[in-house]
């Protein structure tokens, strides 16, 4: 049975996807732009990125068998009239804690690729067994250019995916098919005219030119991927953002039209949308495990800490950071710095057969049909948080 456009679109409202789409995938004239990103080494210490080769441009060698990506969006935004200006309230507060508006709720790999496996579940039984694989920030995929094919929206300055009607504030998520669908007649137009709002608006000028990110200079690189410390030209303008960073989406005139989250998995949860700096730093390891348990990418703690510019708050941080691991056996550390890289994945899920200086968390693997590997080498502090798979 031949599957149509209109069946998954009403299959995706079901489930509370925002978009569906459905694109080819031939991304070979996006390849060459992908390594010559790569060789500028705008990727940063996001190893990930080059090992992978040449599998994110090329969906077969990833999964073979793939002909066709249906792509989906489902929205994030607060579900606030005055969202967008109580973010900036939050930006110049500098006593407030600043989390990127996609991570004040649930984990949102959980949650997409949950609700693409149920509707992978949908398509089977309309059409019968076939093969696919799920997808979310999780894996060598280029979601973005991807989406764009798809017909869901174009690519903005910020390199950022951009739907005339919902703005840039939602999650993407793949589904790779064997199935022959019919692919969108033509990707998203280009919206973004003369606009340069979000370039200006990058605090550490991580966009390098319109369509081209550094990622070494985004803050949300240097709060979330970044191993080492951040480098101390760029820390003042890091400010209170101790998670990521949403200004240039912010700035972005099309999220007057972003839509509310329709679920309430993704609403601020333990108070992260309005908690101070002083007030984080105080919670213990034991106060993070049960407020956060279940958030998305949660960020190691003593990270967080160092991040802080000079002063008072950023000074108490750090004394208690020391003090914890000055008081830290260190044969506690180095055990618990083997498991620091798979996010919250308990100690039993890991599997220490693997070669040495490398662990492989099994915590996730049956619900998203992936396993990640864990190759960060070096004795790091513990994660607190539950599983999110490192991005892909």
């Amino acid at each position: 049975m031949e599957l149509r456009i209109e069946q998954l679109q009403a299959w995706a409202r079901e489930l509370g996807f925002g978009s569906i789409g459905v694109a080819d995938v031939d991304l070979s004239d996006a390849e060459e732009g992908l390594q010559a990103w790569l060789h500028a080494g705008f990727h940063g210490e996001m190893d990930y990125m080059a090992r992978h080769g040449t599998k994110r441009a090329r969906p077969a060698e990833l999964v073979p068998g793939t002909v066709t990506a249906i792509m989906v969006t489902i929205d994030y935004a607060p579900d606030e009239p005055g969202w967008l200006g109580q973010a900036w309230a939050a930006l110049a507060d500098s006593e407030r804690a600043y989390v990127s508006r996609y991570a004040l709720g649930r984990d949102y790999h959980k949650v997409v690729r949950a609700r693409l496996q149920r509707l992978a579940s949908r398509i089977e039984s309309e059409v019968g067994a076939f093969g696919y694989r799920v997808f979310c920030d999780s894996a060598p995929v280029m979601e973005v250019e991807l989406a764009r094919r798809a017909g869901l929206g174009w690519r903005g300055k910020h390199t950022l995916l951009i739907d005339s009607g919902r703005g840039s504030t939602f999650f993407l998520g793949t589904l790779y098919t064997d199935l022959p669908l019919a692919a969108a007649a033509q990707p998203g137009a280009d919206h973004c005219g003369r606009c340069v709002r979000c370039i200006d608006a990058c605090p550490t000028g991580a966009i390098v030119a319109p369509y081209r990110l550094d990622a070494r200079r985004c803050i949300s690189y240097l709060t979330i991927e970044l191993k080492g410390a951040i480098p101390e030209p760029l820390r003042p303008a890091i400010g209170n953002r101790i998670y990521g960073c949403d200004d240039c989406q912010l700035a972005c005139p099309w999220n007057r039209f972003a839509r509310a989250q329709a679920t309430g998995e993704f609403a601020a949860r333990a108070g992260l949308d309005a908690a101070t700096l002083v007030e984080l730093f105080g919670w213990s390891a034991g106060q993070f495990d049960a407020q956060l348990a279940g958030s998305a990418d949660p960020p190691d703690r003593a990270r967080a800490l160092a991040a802080q510019p000079r002063g008072r708050a950023g000074q108490l941080g750090r004394r208690r950071a020391g003090r914890r691991r000055a008081a830290r056996p260190r044969r506690r550390r180095v055990a618990a710095g083997a498991r620091a890289r798979c996010l919250g994945a308990r100690p039993a899920g890991f599997d220490r057969r693997a070669p040495a200086g490398r662990a492989t968390c099994r915590s996730r693997r049956a619900q998203s049909g992936t396993q990640c590997d864990l190759t960060d080498r070096k004795p790091r502090r513990r994660a607190l948080f539950p599983c999110a798979h490192p991005k892909s």
